[in-house]
């Protein structure tokens, strides 16, 4: 069902502030950045060891990253699994009780496709399930 850990997604005020922190302080190759209107947020990529932390920063005070921040401040906001068939993995785990987020799964950043299981499942964990980037863990 689940192959890897894809990527590490942290949820930051400012990508700019943070950018310096990762790829001039910690050493992290910037990979790209793009913006996801449907999920409000704007996503840097930045590679380590060949492991892959997506740097997560609002577009508005509305969207999911925000609450987060507000709620919780800036940190770790998901864990991404890779699944190979990312489709099969959700009926699975749906049949074993796991709820998600949403209906179906939608368009993440790299244009992979994402769904989210419900924390209150998974130990408080926020795992988010992909179709996977080129590039990860």
């Amino acid at each position: 069902m689940l192959e890897k850990v894809d990527h590490i997604a942290i949820a930051v005020n400012s990508l700019q502030e943070s950018l310096f922190l990762y790829e001039t302080l910690l050493g992290f190759q910037f990979l790209g950045r793009e913006t996801i209107e449907e999920q409000g947020v704007e996503v840097a990529k930045l590679s380590l060891g060949g492991c892959i932390i997506e740097l997560l920063s609002p577009l508005s005070s509305e969207s999911p990253v925000a609450k987060f921040i507000q709620k919780r401040g800036p940190g770790i906001h998901h864990i991404a699994l890779k699944a190979m068939k990312l489709e099969e993995t959700v009926e699975e785990l749906k049949k074993e009780g796991i709820r998600f987020t949403t209906d179906a799964p939608m368009r993440g950043a790299g244009g992979c496709q994402i769904i989210f299981m419900d924390p209150q499942n998974t130990l408080n964990v926020l795992f988010e399930l992909t179709t996977g980037h080129k590039n990860s863990c």
